[in-house]
């Protein structure tokens, strides 16, 4: 046996070299299936990495309400981009009322969009951020330079704004922020203070965002009244389940909703731990679409692997008519051709993990250029599937010509033109 494998090692060999460009087109499926694996699952185990070590970087001890009502373990419907218009500012000050929510010690309400802003000859689309005072505790923020708006200026639409540090550097780059003029949608605001870096948070940056009062935000800027999400910071991270359901009664007694059991609910209330859960959920349904995908390639490989096979018996019907009439039985050749298909896809299969580690490595280093914190996964389990996954393509797609050429007369192969 270790003789035959050598030998119909030796033949794909021969064959790969003498025919490189259809050989590489042969195996080019198989390239592309194994790599697109190998990067979908790093670049799945990246972003989930990513998105749940921003929201542990938020705070354990806070909870989000977002508008419209969710299943437990789904997402809220607001974060697949729909807007919904159910809750309001007064919400997030009727929480820290502590009629119901005992726990809850700051809450911050965000009212969120994208302007032009633009300052002397320079101008910029970024994103902008209606919120209150309590941003700087319920996000961990501090501030750089200046100082954050008061409550005063959120009652009275103050025009005042405050920048992230990266948009304070790409506005006006070495020049002093504070007190300068900016115009958001041809409105004038005055530059009160420049946030300290934060970084980014999920896919958003919170250094290239502009903040503004909240009433500012939904009267001057968006004209609306609603609030596209509201956080609150707990006491204790233990009473994150107390603070949840205290959220929950104080929503439901100011939006008159009397049934408690959720059926009703025009919210959703979820802790960081929900968050997450949901974050990986979500992901690894997105890591087993993408991979589906990607099996389709290798599929594609696989009828490209059969296809070439049985070139190889036709081209090579005479040297198995002599073989067979040197004594070579239908199963010494249905072998060689099955380890032949199957050390075709191998090859592919190898080439195709060293390829997508390649590219999983590079998307790596782009992303941490761009300041986000990727890690470079590359999994065992993900190049032992590879593989696996391409040696059974050799293996099932090579059948049929093995079995084609074992059943050849020797006689009619032999006289074979």
């Amino acid at each position: 046996m270790f003789e035959l494998v050598k030998q119909s090692a030796k033949i794909s060999i021969m064959s790969l070299l003498a025919n490189k460009a259809r050989s590489f087109l042969t195996m080019l499926g198989i390239i592309i299936g194994v790599s697109a694996v190998i990067v979908i699952t790093s670049i799945g185990n990246g972003a989930q990495d990513l998105i749940l070590s921003q929201i542990k970087s938020l705070g354990t001890d806070s909870i989000s309400i977002m508008p419209g009502k969710s299943e437990k373990n789904g997402p809220p419907a607001s974060v697949m981009g729909i807007v919904i218009t159910t809750l309001t500012y007064e919400d997030a000050k009727a929480l820290l009322e502590k009629k119901n929510s005992q726990n809850i010690i700051s809450v911050a309400a965000y009212s969120n969009g994208s302007v032009n802003v633009g300052w002397k000859s320079n101008s910029i689309n970024t994103d902008i951020s209606g919120t209150n005072v309590d941003h700087l505790y319920v996000s961990d923020a501090e501030m750089e330079f200046g100082r954050f708006f008061t409550e005063s200026e959120e009652t009275n639409l103050a025009k005042v704004a405050v920048l992230g540090s990266q948009i304070k550097k790409d506005l006006f780059g070495n020049s002093e922020a504070i007190g300068q003029k900016i115009k958001i949608k041809k409105q004038v605001f005055e530059v009160i203070g420049i946030m300290k870096e934060k970084g980014n948070v999920g896919f958003q940056s919170f250094d290239g965002r502009v903040f503004v009062p909240i009433k500012t935000m939904q009267k001057l800027i968006l004209g609306v009244n609603h609030v596209g999400i509201i956080r609150a910071k707990v006491d204790y991270e233990k009473n994150v389940p107390l603070a949840i359901i205290d959220a929950e009664k104080t929503l439901r007694e100011r939006h008159s909703i009397k049934d408690s059991s959720g059926e009703n609910d025009d919210f959703s209330v979820r802790s960081a731990a929900e968050a997450m859960d949901i974050v990986t959920t979500i992901t690894n349904a997105l890591k087993f679409f993408l991979a589906a995908m990607a099996a389709i390639s290798l599929v594609v490989g696989g009828i490209g692997i059969m296809n070439i096979m049985l070139v190889n018996v036709s081209e090579r019907t005479n040297e198995l008519g002599l073989r067979k009439a040197l004594g070579a039985n239908n199963k010494n050749i249905l072998t060689q051709f099955l380890i032949e298909s199957t050390f075709l896809t191998l090859i592919g299969g190898t080439i195709g993990i060293i390829f997508g580690i390649l590219v999983s490595f590079l998307i790596s280093v782009i992303m941490n250029l761009l300041k986000y914190n990727w890690g470079f996964h590359i999994s065992a389990y993900s190049i032992i599937m590879g593989l696996v996954v391409s040696t059974s393509i050799g293996l099932i797609f090579g059948i049929y010509p093995a079995k084609k050429a074992s059943k050849l007369n020797p006689i009619e192969a032999l006289r074979y033109e």
